[in-house]
């Protein structure tokens, strides 16, 4: 006779103090924790003087941290873990620490506070809308955290477009942010010049990026709301990256149909989103990015590739659709006008 055996609760328990791990790993991106021990210090006393801080906490984060992985220790020093090393050490040309910037800003935290009046609602509050249609500060914090994280993106589109091929081309890039995905693909093709739209303090950081990238003479700037800028004719490429996921599908609809008319006959829309499968539960990470999508806009999502299909094809993109993996979670969608 078999015997049943108990579920674990250590779901429950790992997701209620999942915050914990948020919060550790935020204070030892901002302390320097990880950068300390790349840079030799190896136990609690070295690292925390290296770090400003008490040996008593330290060696509590840095336990911690081994814990879930992200350090190793023997006897009592430490050392980091592949993804600390990899990509958590500002002396790693990967660093991604700048994205705790963006991720746990009140702006963002505190709509996962409010999250059950939101779904009672089934929209944001107005106090917490992420894309009320006017330039708000914290998409500058966006733009200037953001970009390591966006890097291989902006390559894989590159490499979808085959883009050092393409000969002289323009491209219009729609809520540029950092703009490291136009510059990206003007790095790649010295005849392509750049439209970037996105309100004026966002796009200071994209001509910032363009200077330093060394494309900022074919990098030209379209301030203002997406939604109403003209963005003058005869593109060949329009970008438009993590962007429709904060609308409905009517509106992302009107928007494609907007750059359709910018776009030259046979011109691309290029579509960067997480995209979750039919099943909408899988794989995961696209999956839940429309809990995030819930937590922060009035009617955003994350969409599935049928239904971006529907979208192109409602704003009279009557050419082929590609969908192209990424190694990252999200999927390069192209569509031909």
């Amino acid at each position: 006779m078999s015997t049943a055996v108990a579920p674990s609760p250590d779901v429950i328990f790992d997701t209620l103090f999942a915050h914990q791990r948020t919060a550790a790993l935020k204070s030892a991106i901002d302390l320097g924790i990880f950068t300390a021990i790349d840079e030799g210090a190896a136990d609690a006393p070295s690292i925390a003087r290296r770090c400003a801080a008490s040996e008593r906490g330290t060696r509590i984060l840095c336990d911690f941290l081994t814990i879930n992985t992200l350090l190793t220790k023997s006897g009592d020093r430490y050392a980091l873990g592949p993804v600390a090393a990899a990509f958590l050490s500002k002396k790693s040309p990967a660093y991604l620490g700048t994205i705790c910037e963006f991720l746990t800003t009140p702006a963002v935290m505190a709509n996962f506070d409010r999250l059950t009046d939101t779904v009672r609602r089934g929209t944001v509050a107005p106090e917490g809308n992420t894309v009320a249609g006017h330039e708000q500060e914290h998409w500058v914090t966006f733009a200037r955290a953001m970009a390591p994280m966006m890097m291989p993106a902006a390559m894989g589109i590159a490499d979808a477009l085959d883009i050092g091929a393409a000969g002289s081309v323009k491209i219009l890039d729609i809520a540029a942010g950092h703009g490291v995905f136009g510059i990206t693909l003007a790095q790649r093709n010295r005849a392509a010049e750049v439209y970037a739209v996105d309100w004026p303090g966002v796009l200071a950081v994209a001509a910032e990026n363009a200077a330093a990238m060394g494309v900022k003479d074919r990098h030209h700037l379209l301030p203002g709301d997406a939604f109403a800028v003209d963005y003058g004719s005869g593109y060949d490429i329009a970008l438009l990256t993590n962007f429709l996921h904060h609308y409905d599908p009517p509106t992302c609809t009107s928007l494609l149909a907007k750059v359709g008319r910018a776009l030259k006959p046979g011109g691309r829309a290029v579509i960067l989103e997480f995209v979750p499968n039919e099943d909408r539960v899988t794989p995961p990470m696209a999956a839940s990015f429309s809990l995030t999508m819930l937590a922060g806009t009035p009617s955003g999502d994350a969409y599935t590739l049928s239904q971006l299909k529907q979208m192109t094809a409602g704003a009279g993109f009557t050419g082929d659709v590609s969908a192209h993996a990424l190694p990252t979670p999200e999927t390069i969608v192209i569509a031909r006008k």
